[in-house]
């Protein structure tokens, strides 16, 4: 398909409560928005690494720059059949790899829309149901935490993710698992801790945890390795992994046995694949991660969710989540407790609603 037509739109959508994580406490979502036309066709790709360069080396500002400067004008008027093709253009560029997903993952909401296949059907899913999972940032207080994982049983989630840092750590992870003995639990650290704080981390082996993800240095393998040789639960790794080399230099290692796959964070849906693929060939588990998107980019973690190696539930929200009002249409809404359907509709069955679009625009360029 020959790009004929880029739209860019620099986004900041704000949140219902502050999300407390290791590295920020946010209050918007803060990122790019993509559409890509060819032959009266479109599609649409949505990438939020964060306002600052806090959970990785991009930020959304200086993403929209890139997008607009170099990105968007080196793919204008190309002519691509294969996302590979299309990551191949752009390898020019080093790493950003958020700000090259956004243009991925709108080039295969096109493709499918061309094809007039909903896209987890194009990427070779085995069931349009998804089981996701709940997720909650650390808290002002135990008792609200509490309180969020009890309501998150009651609605049928089958596994908790709990956010994890300094002043929060195993004290909170005592009083959680005595309040729910049987609940799947894990913790995200993200990047928080060195080697250093190994007596801690071999605490957490008495709590029975499906996973820690990502507990070490964002860009770190080898460490983790160490680690893993050291605790019983498995690692989950998730900032380490940006791309299929750096996925198997960690199965090389054992640097982790799990991996968590946001397609921002890997530069796209063309990545994704690879890097599931090879994890499956080597019996590691995989599940799908987000970044606050809105449906639009929900849409696209949905689809991928829909395929064979991924085991755990994956980080995917119904809107009202974080949301007084999605910015896409339609909003994310459970066709079952704990689970999404992804869409039947050609793509990814998700577009902006054009009201919010103009009101959680900062910035836009067409090209």
């Amino acid at each position: 398909m020959k790009i004929q037509s880029i739209h860019i739109h620099h986004i900041k959508m704000p949140i219902l409560a502050p999300f407390r994580t290791a590295f920020d406490n946010t209050t918007a979502a803060e990122g790019i928005l993509v559409r890509l036309e060819s032959d009266g066709a479109f599609g649409w790709g949505e990438s939020n690494p964060w306002a600052a360069p806090l959970y990785c080396g991009e930020w959304a500002s200086g993403m929209y720059g890139l997008a607009r400067d170099f990105l968007g004008p080196r793919l204008l008027g190309q002519d691509f059949s294969t996302g590979q093709e299309l990551q191949a253009n752009l390898a020019v560029f080093k790493d950003n790899r958020f700000a090259k997903a956004a243009f991925d993952l709108a080039w295969w909401d096109l493709h499918a829309r061309q094809q007039g296949q909903p896209l987890w059907r194009i990427l070779g899913g085995t069931s349009p149901t998804v089981e996701v999972g709940a997720d909650f940032g650390v808290a002002e207080a135990i008792d609200e935490l509490l309180r969020d994982i009890a309501d998150a049983e009651r609605d049928g989630y089958k596994r908790v993710k709990l956010k994890y840092r300094p002043g929060w750590e195993i004290e909170m992870m005592r009083e959680v698992r005595a309040a729910f003995p049987t609940m799947t639990f894990h913790v995200d650290c993200n990047s928080a801790y060195t080697l250093a704080d190994l007596p801690m981390l071999e605490q957490l082996d008495q709590f029975g945890l499906a996973m820690i993800e990502q507990p070490l240095s964002h860009d770190d393998l080898l460490d983790h390795a160490k680690l893993q040789q050291r605790i019983q639960t498995p690692i989950c790794l998730d900032e380490s992994i940006t791309s299929l080399d750096k996925a198997r230099q960690a199965i090389e290692i054992d640097a982790g046995r799990w991996v968590n796959i946001k397609p921002g964070r890997v530069g796209g849906i063309t990545n994704a694949l690879a890097i599931h693929n090879l994890c499956e060939q080597h019996g590691i588990p995989c599940w799908i991660g987000g970044m606050l998107e809105s449906s639009v980019g929900a849409a696209h973690c949905v689809a991928l969710a829909t395929l064979s190696n991924i085991k755990y539930p994956s980080d995917i929200f119904p809107s009202a989540r974080f949301y007084a009002r999605d910015m896409g249409d339609p909003e994310m809404v459970h066709s079952a407790p704990a689970h999404f359907e992804a869409s039947s509709e050609p793509g990814i069955g998700a577009i902006p609603n054009a009201a919010m679009l103009e009101k959680c625009t900062l910035d836009t360029v067409r090209l």
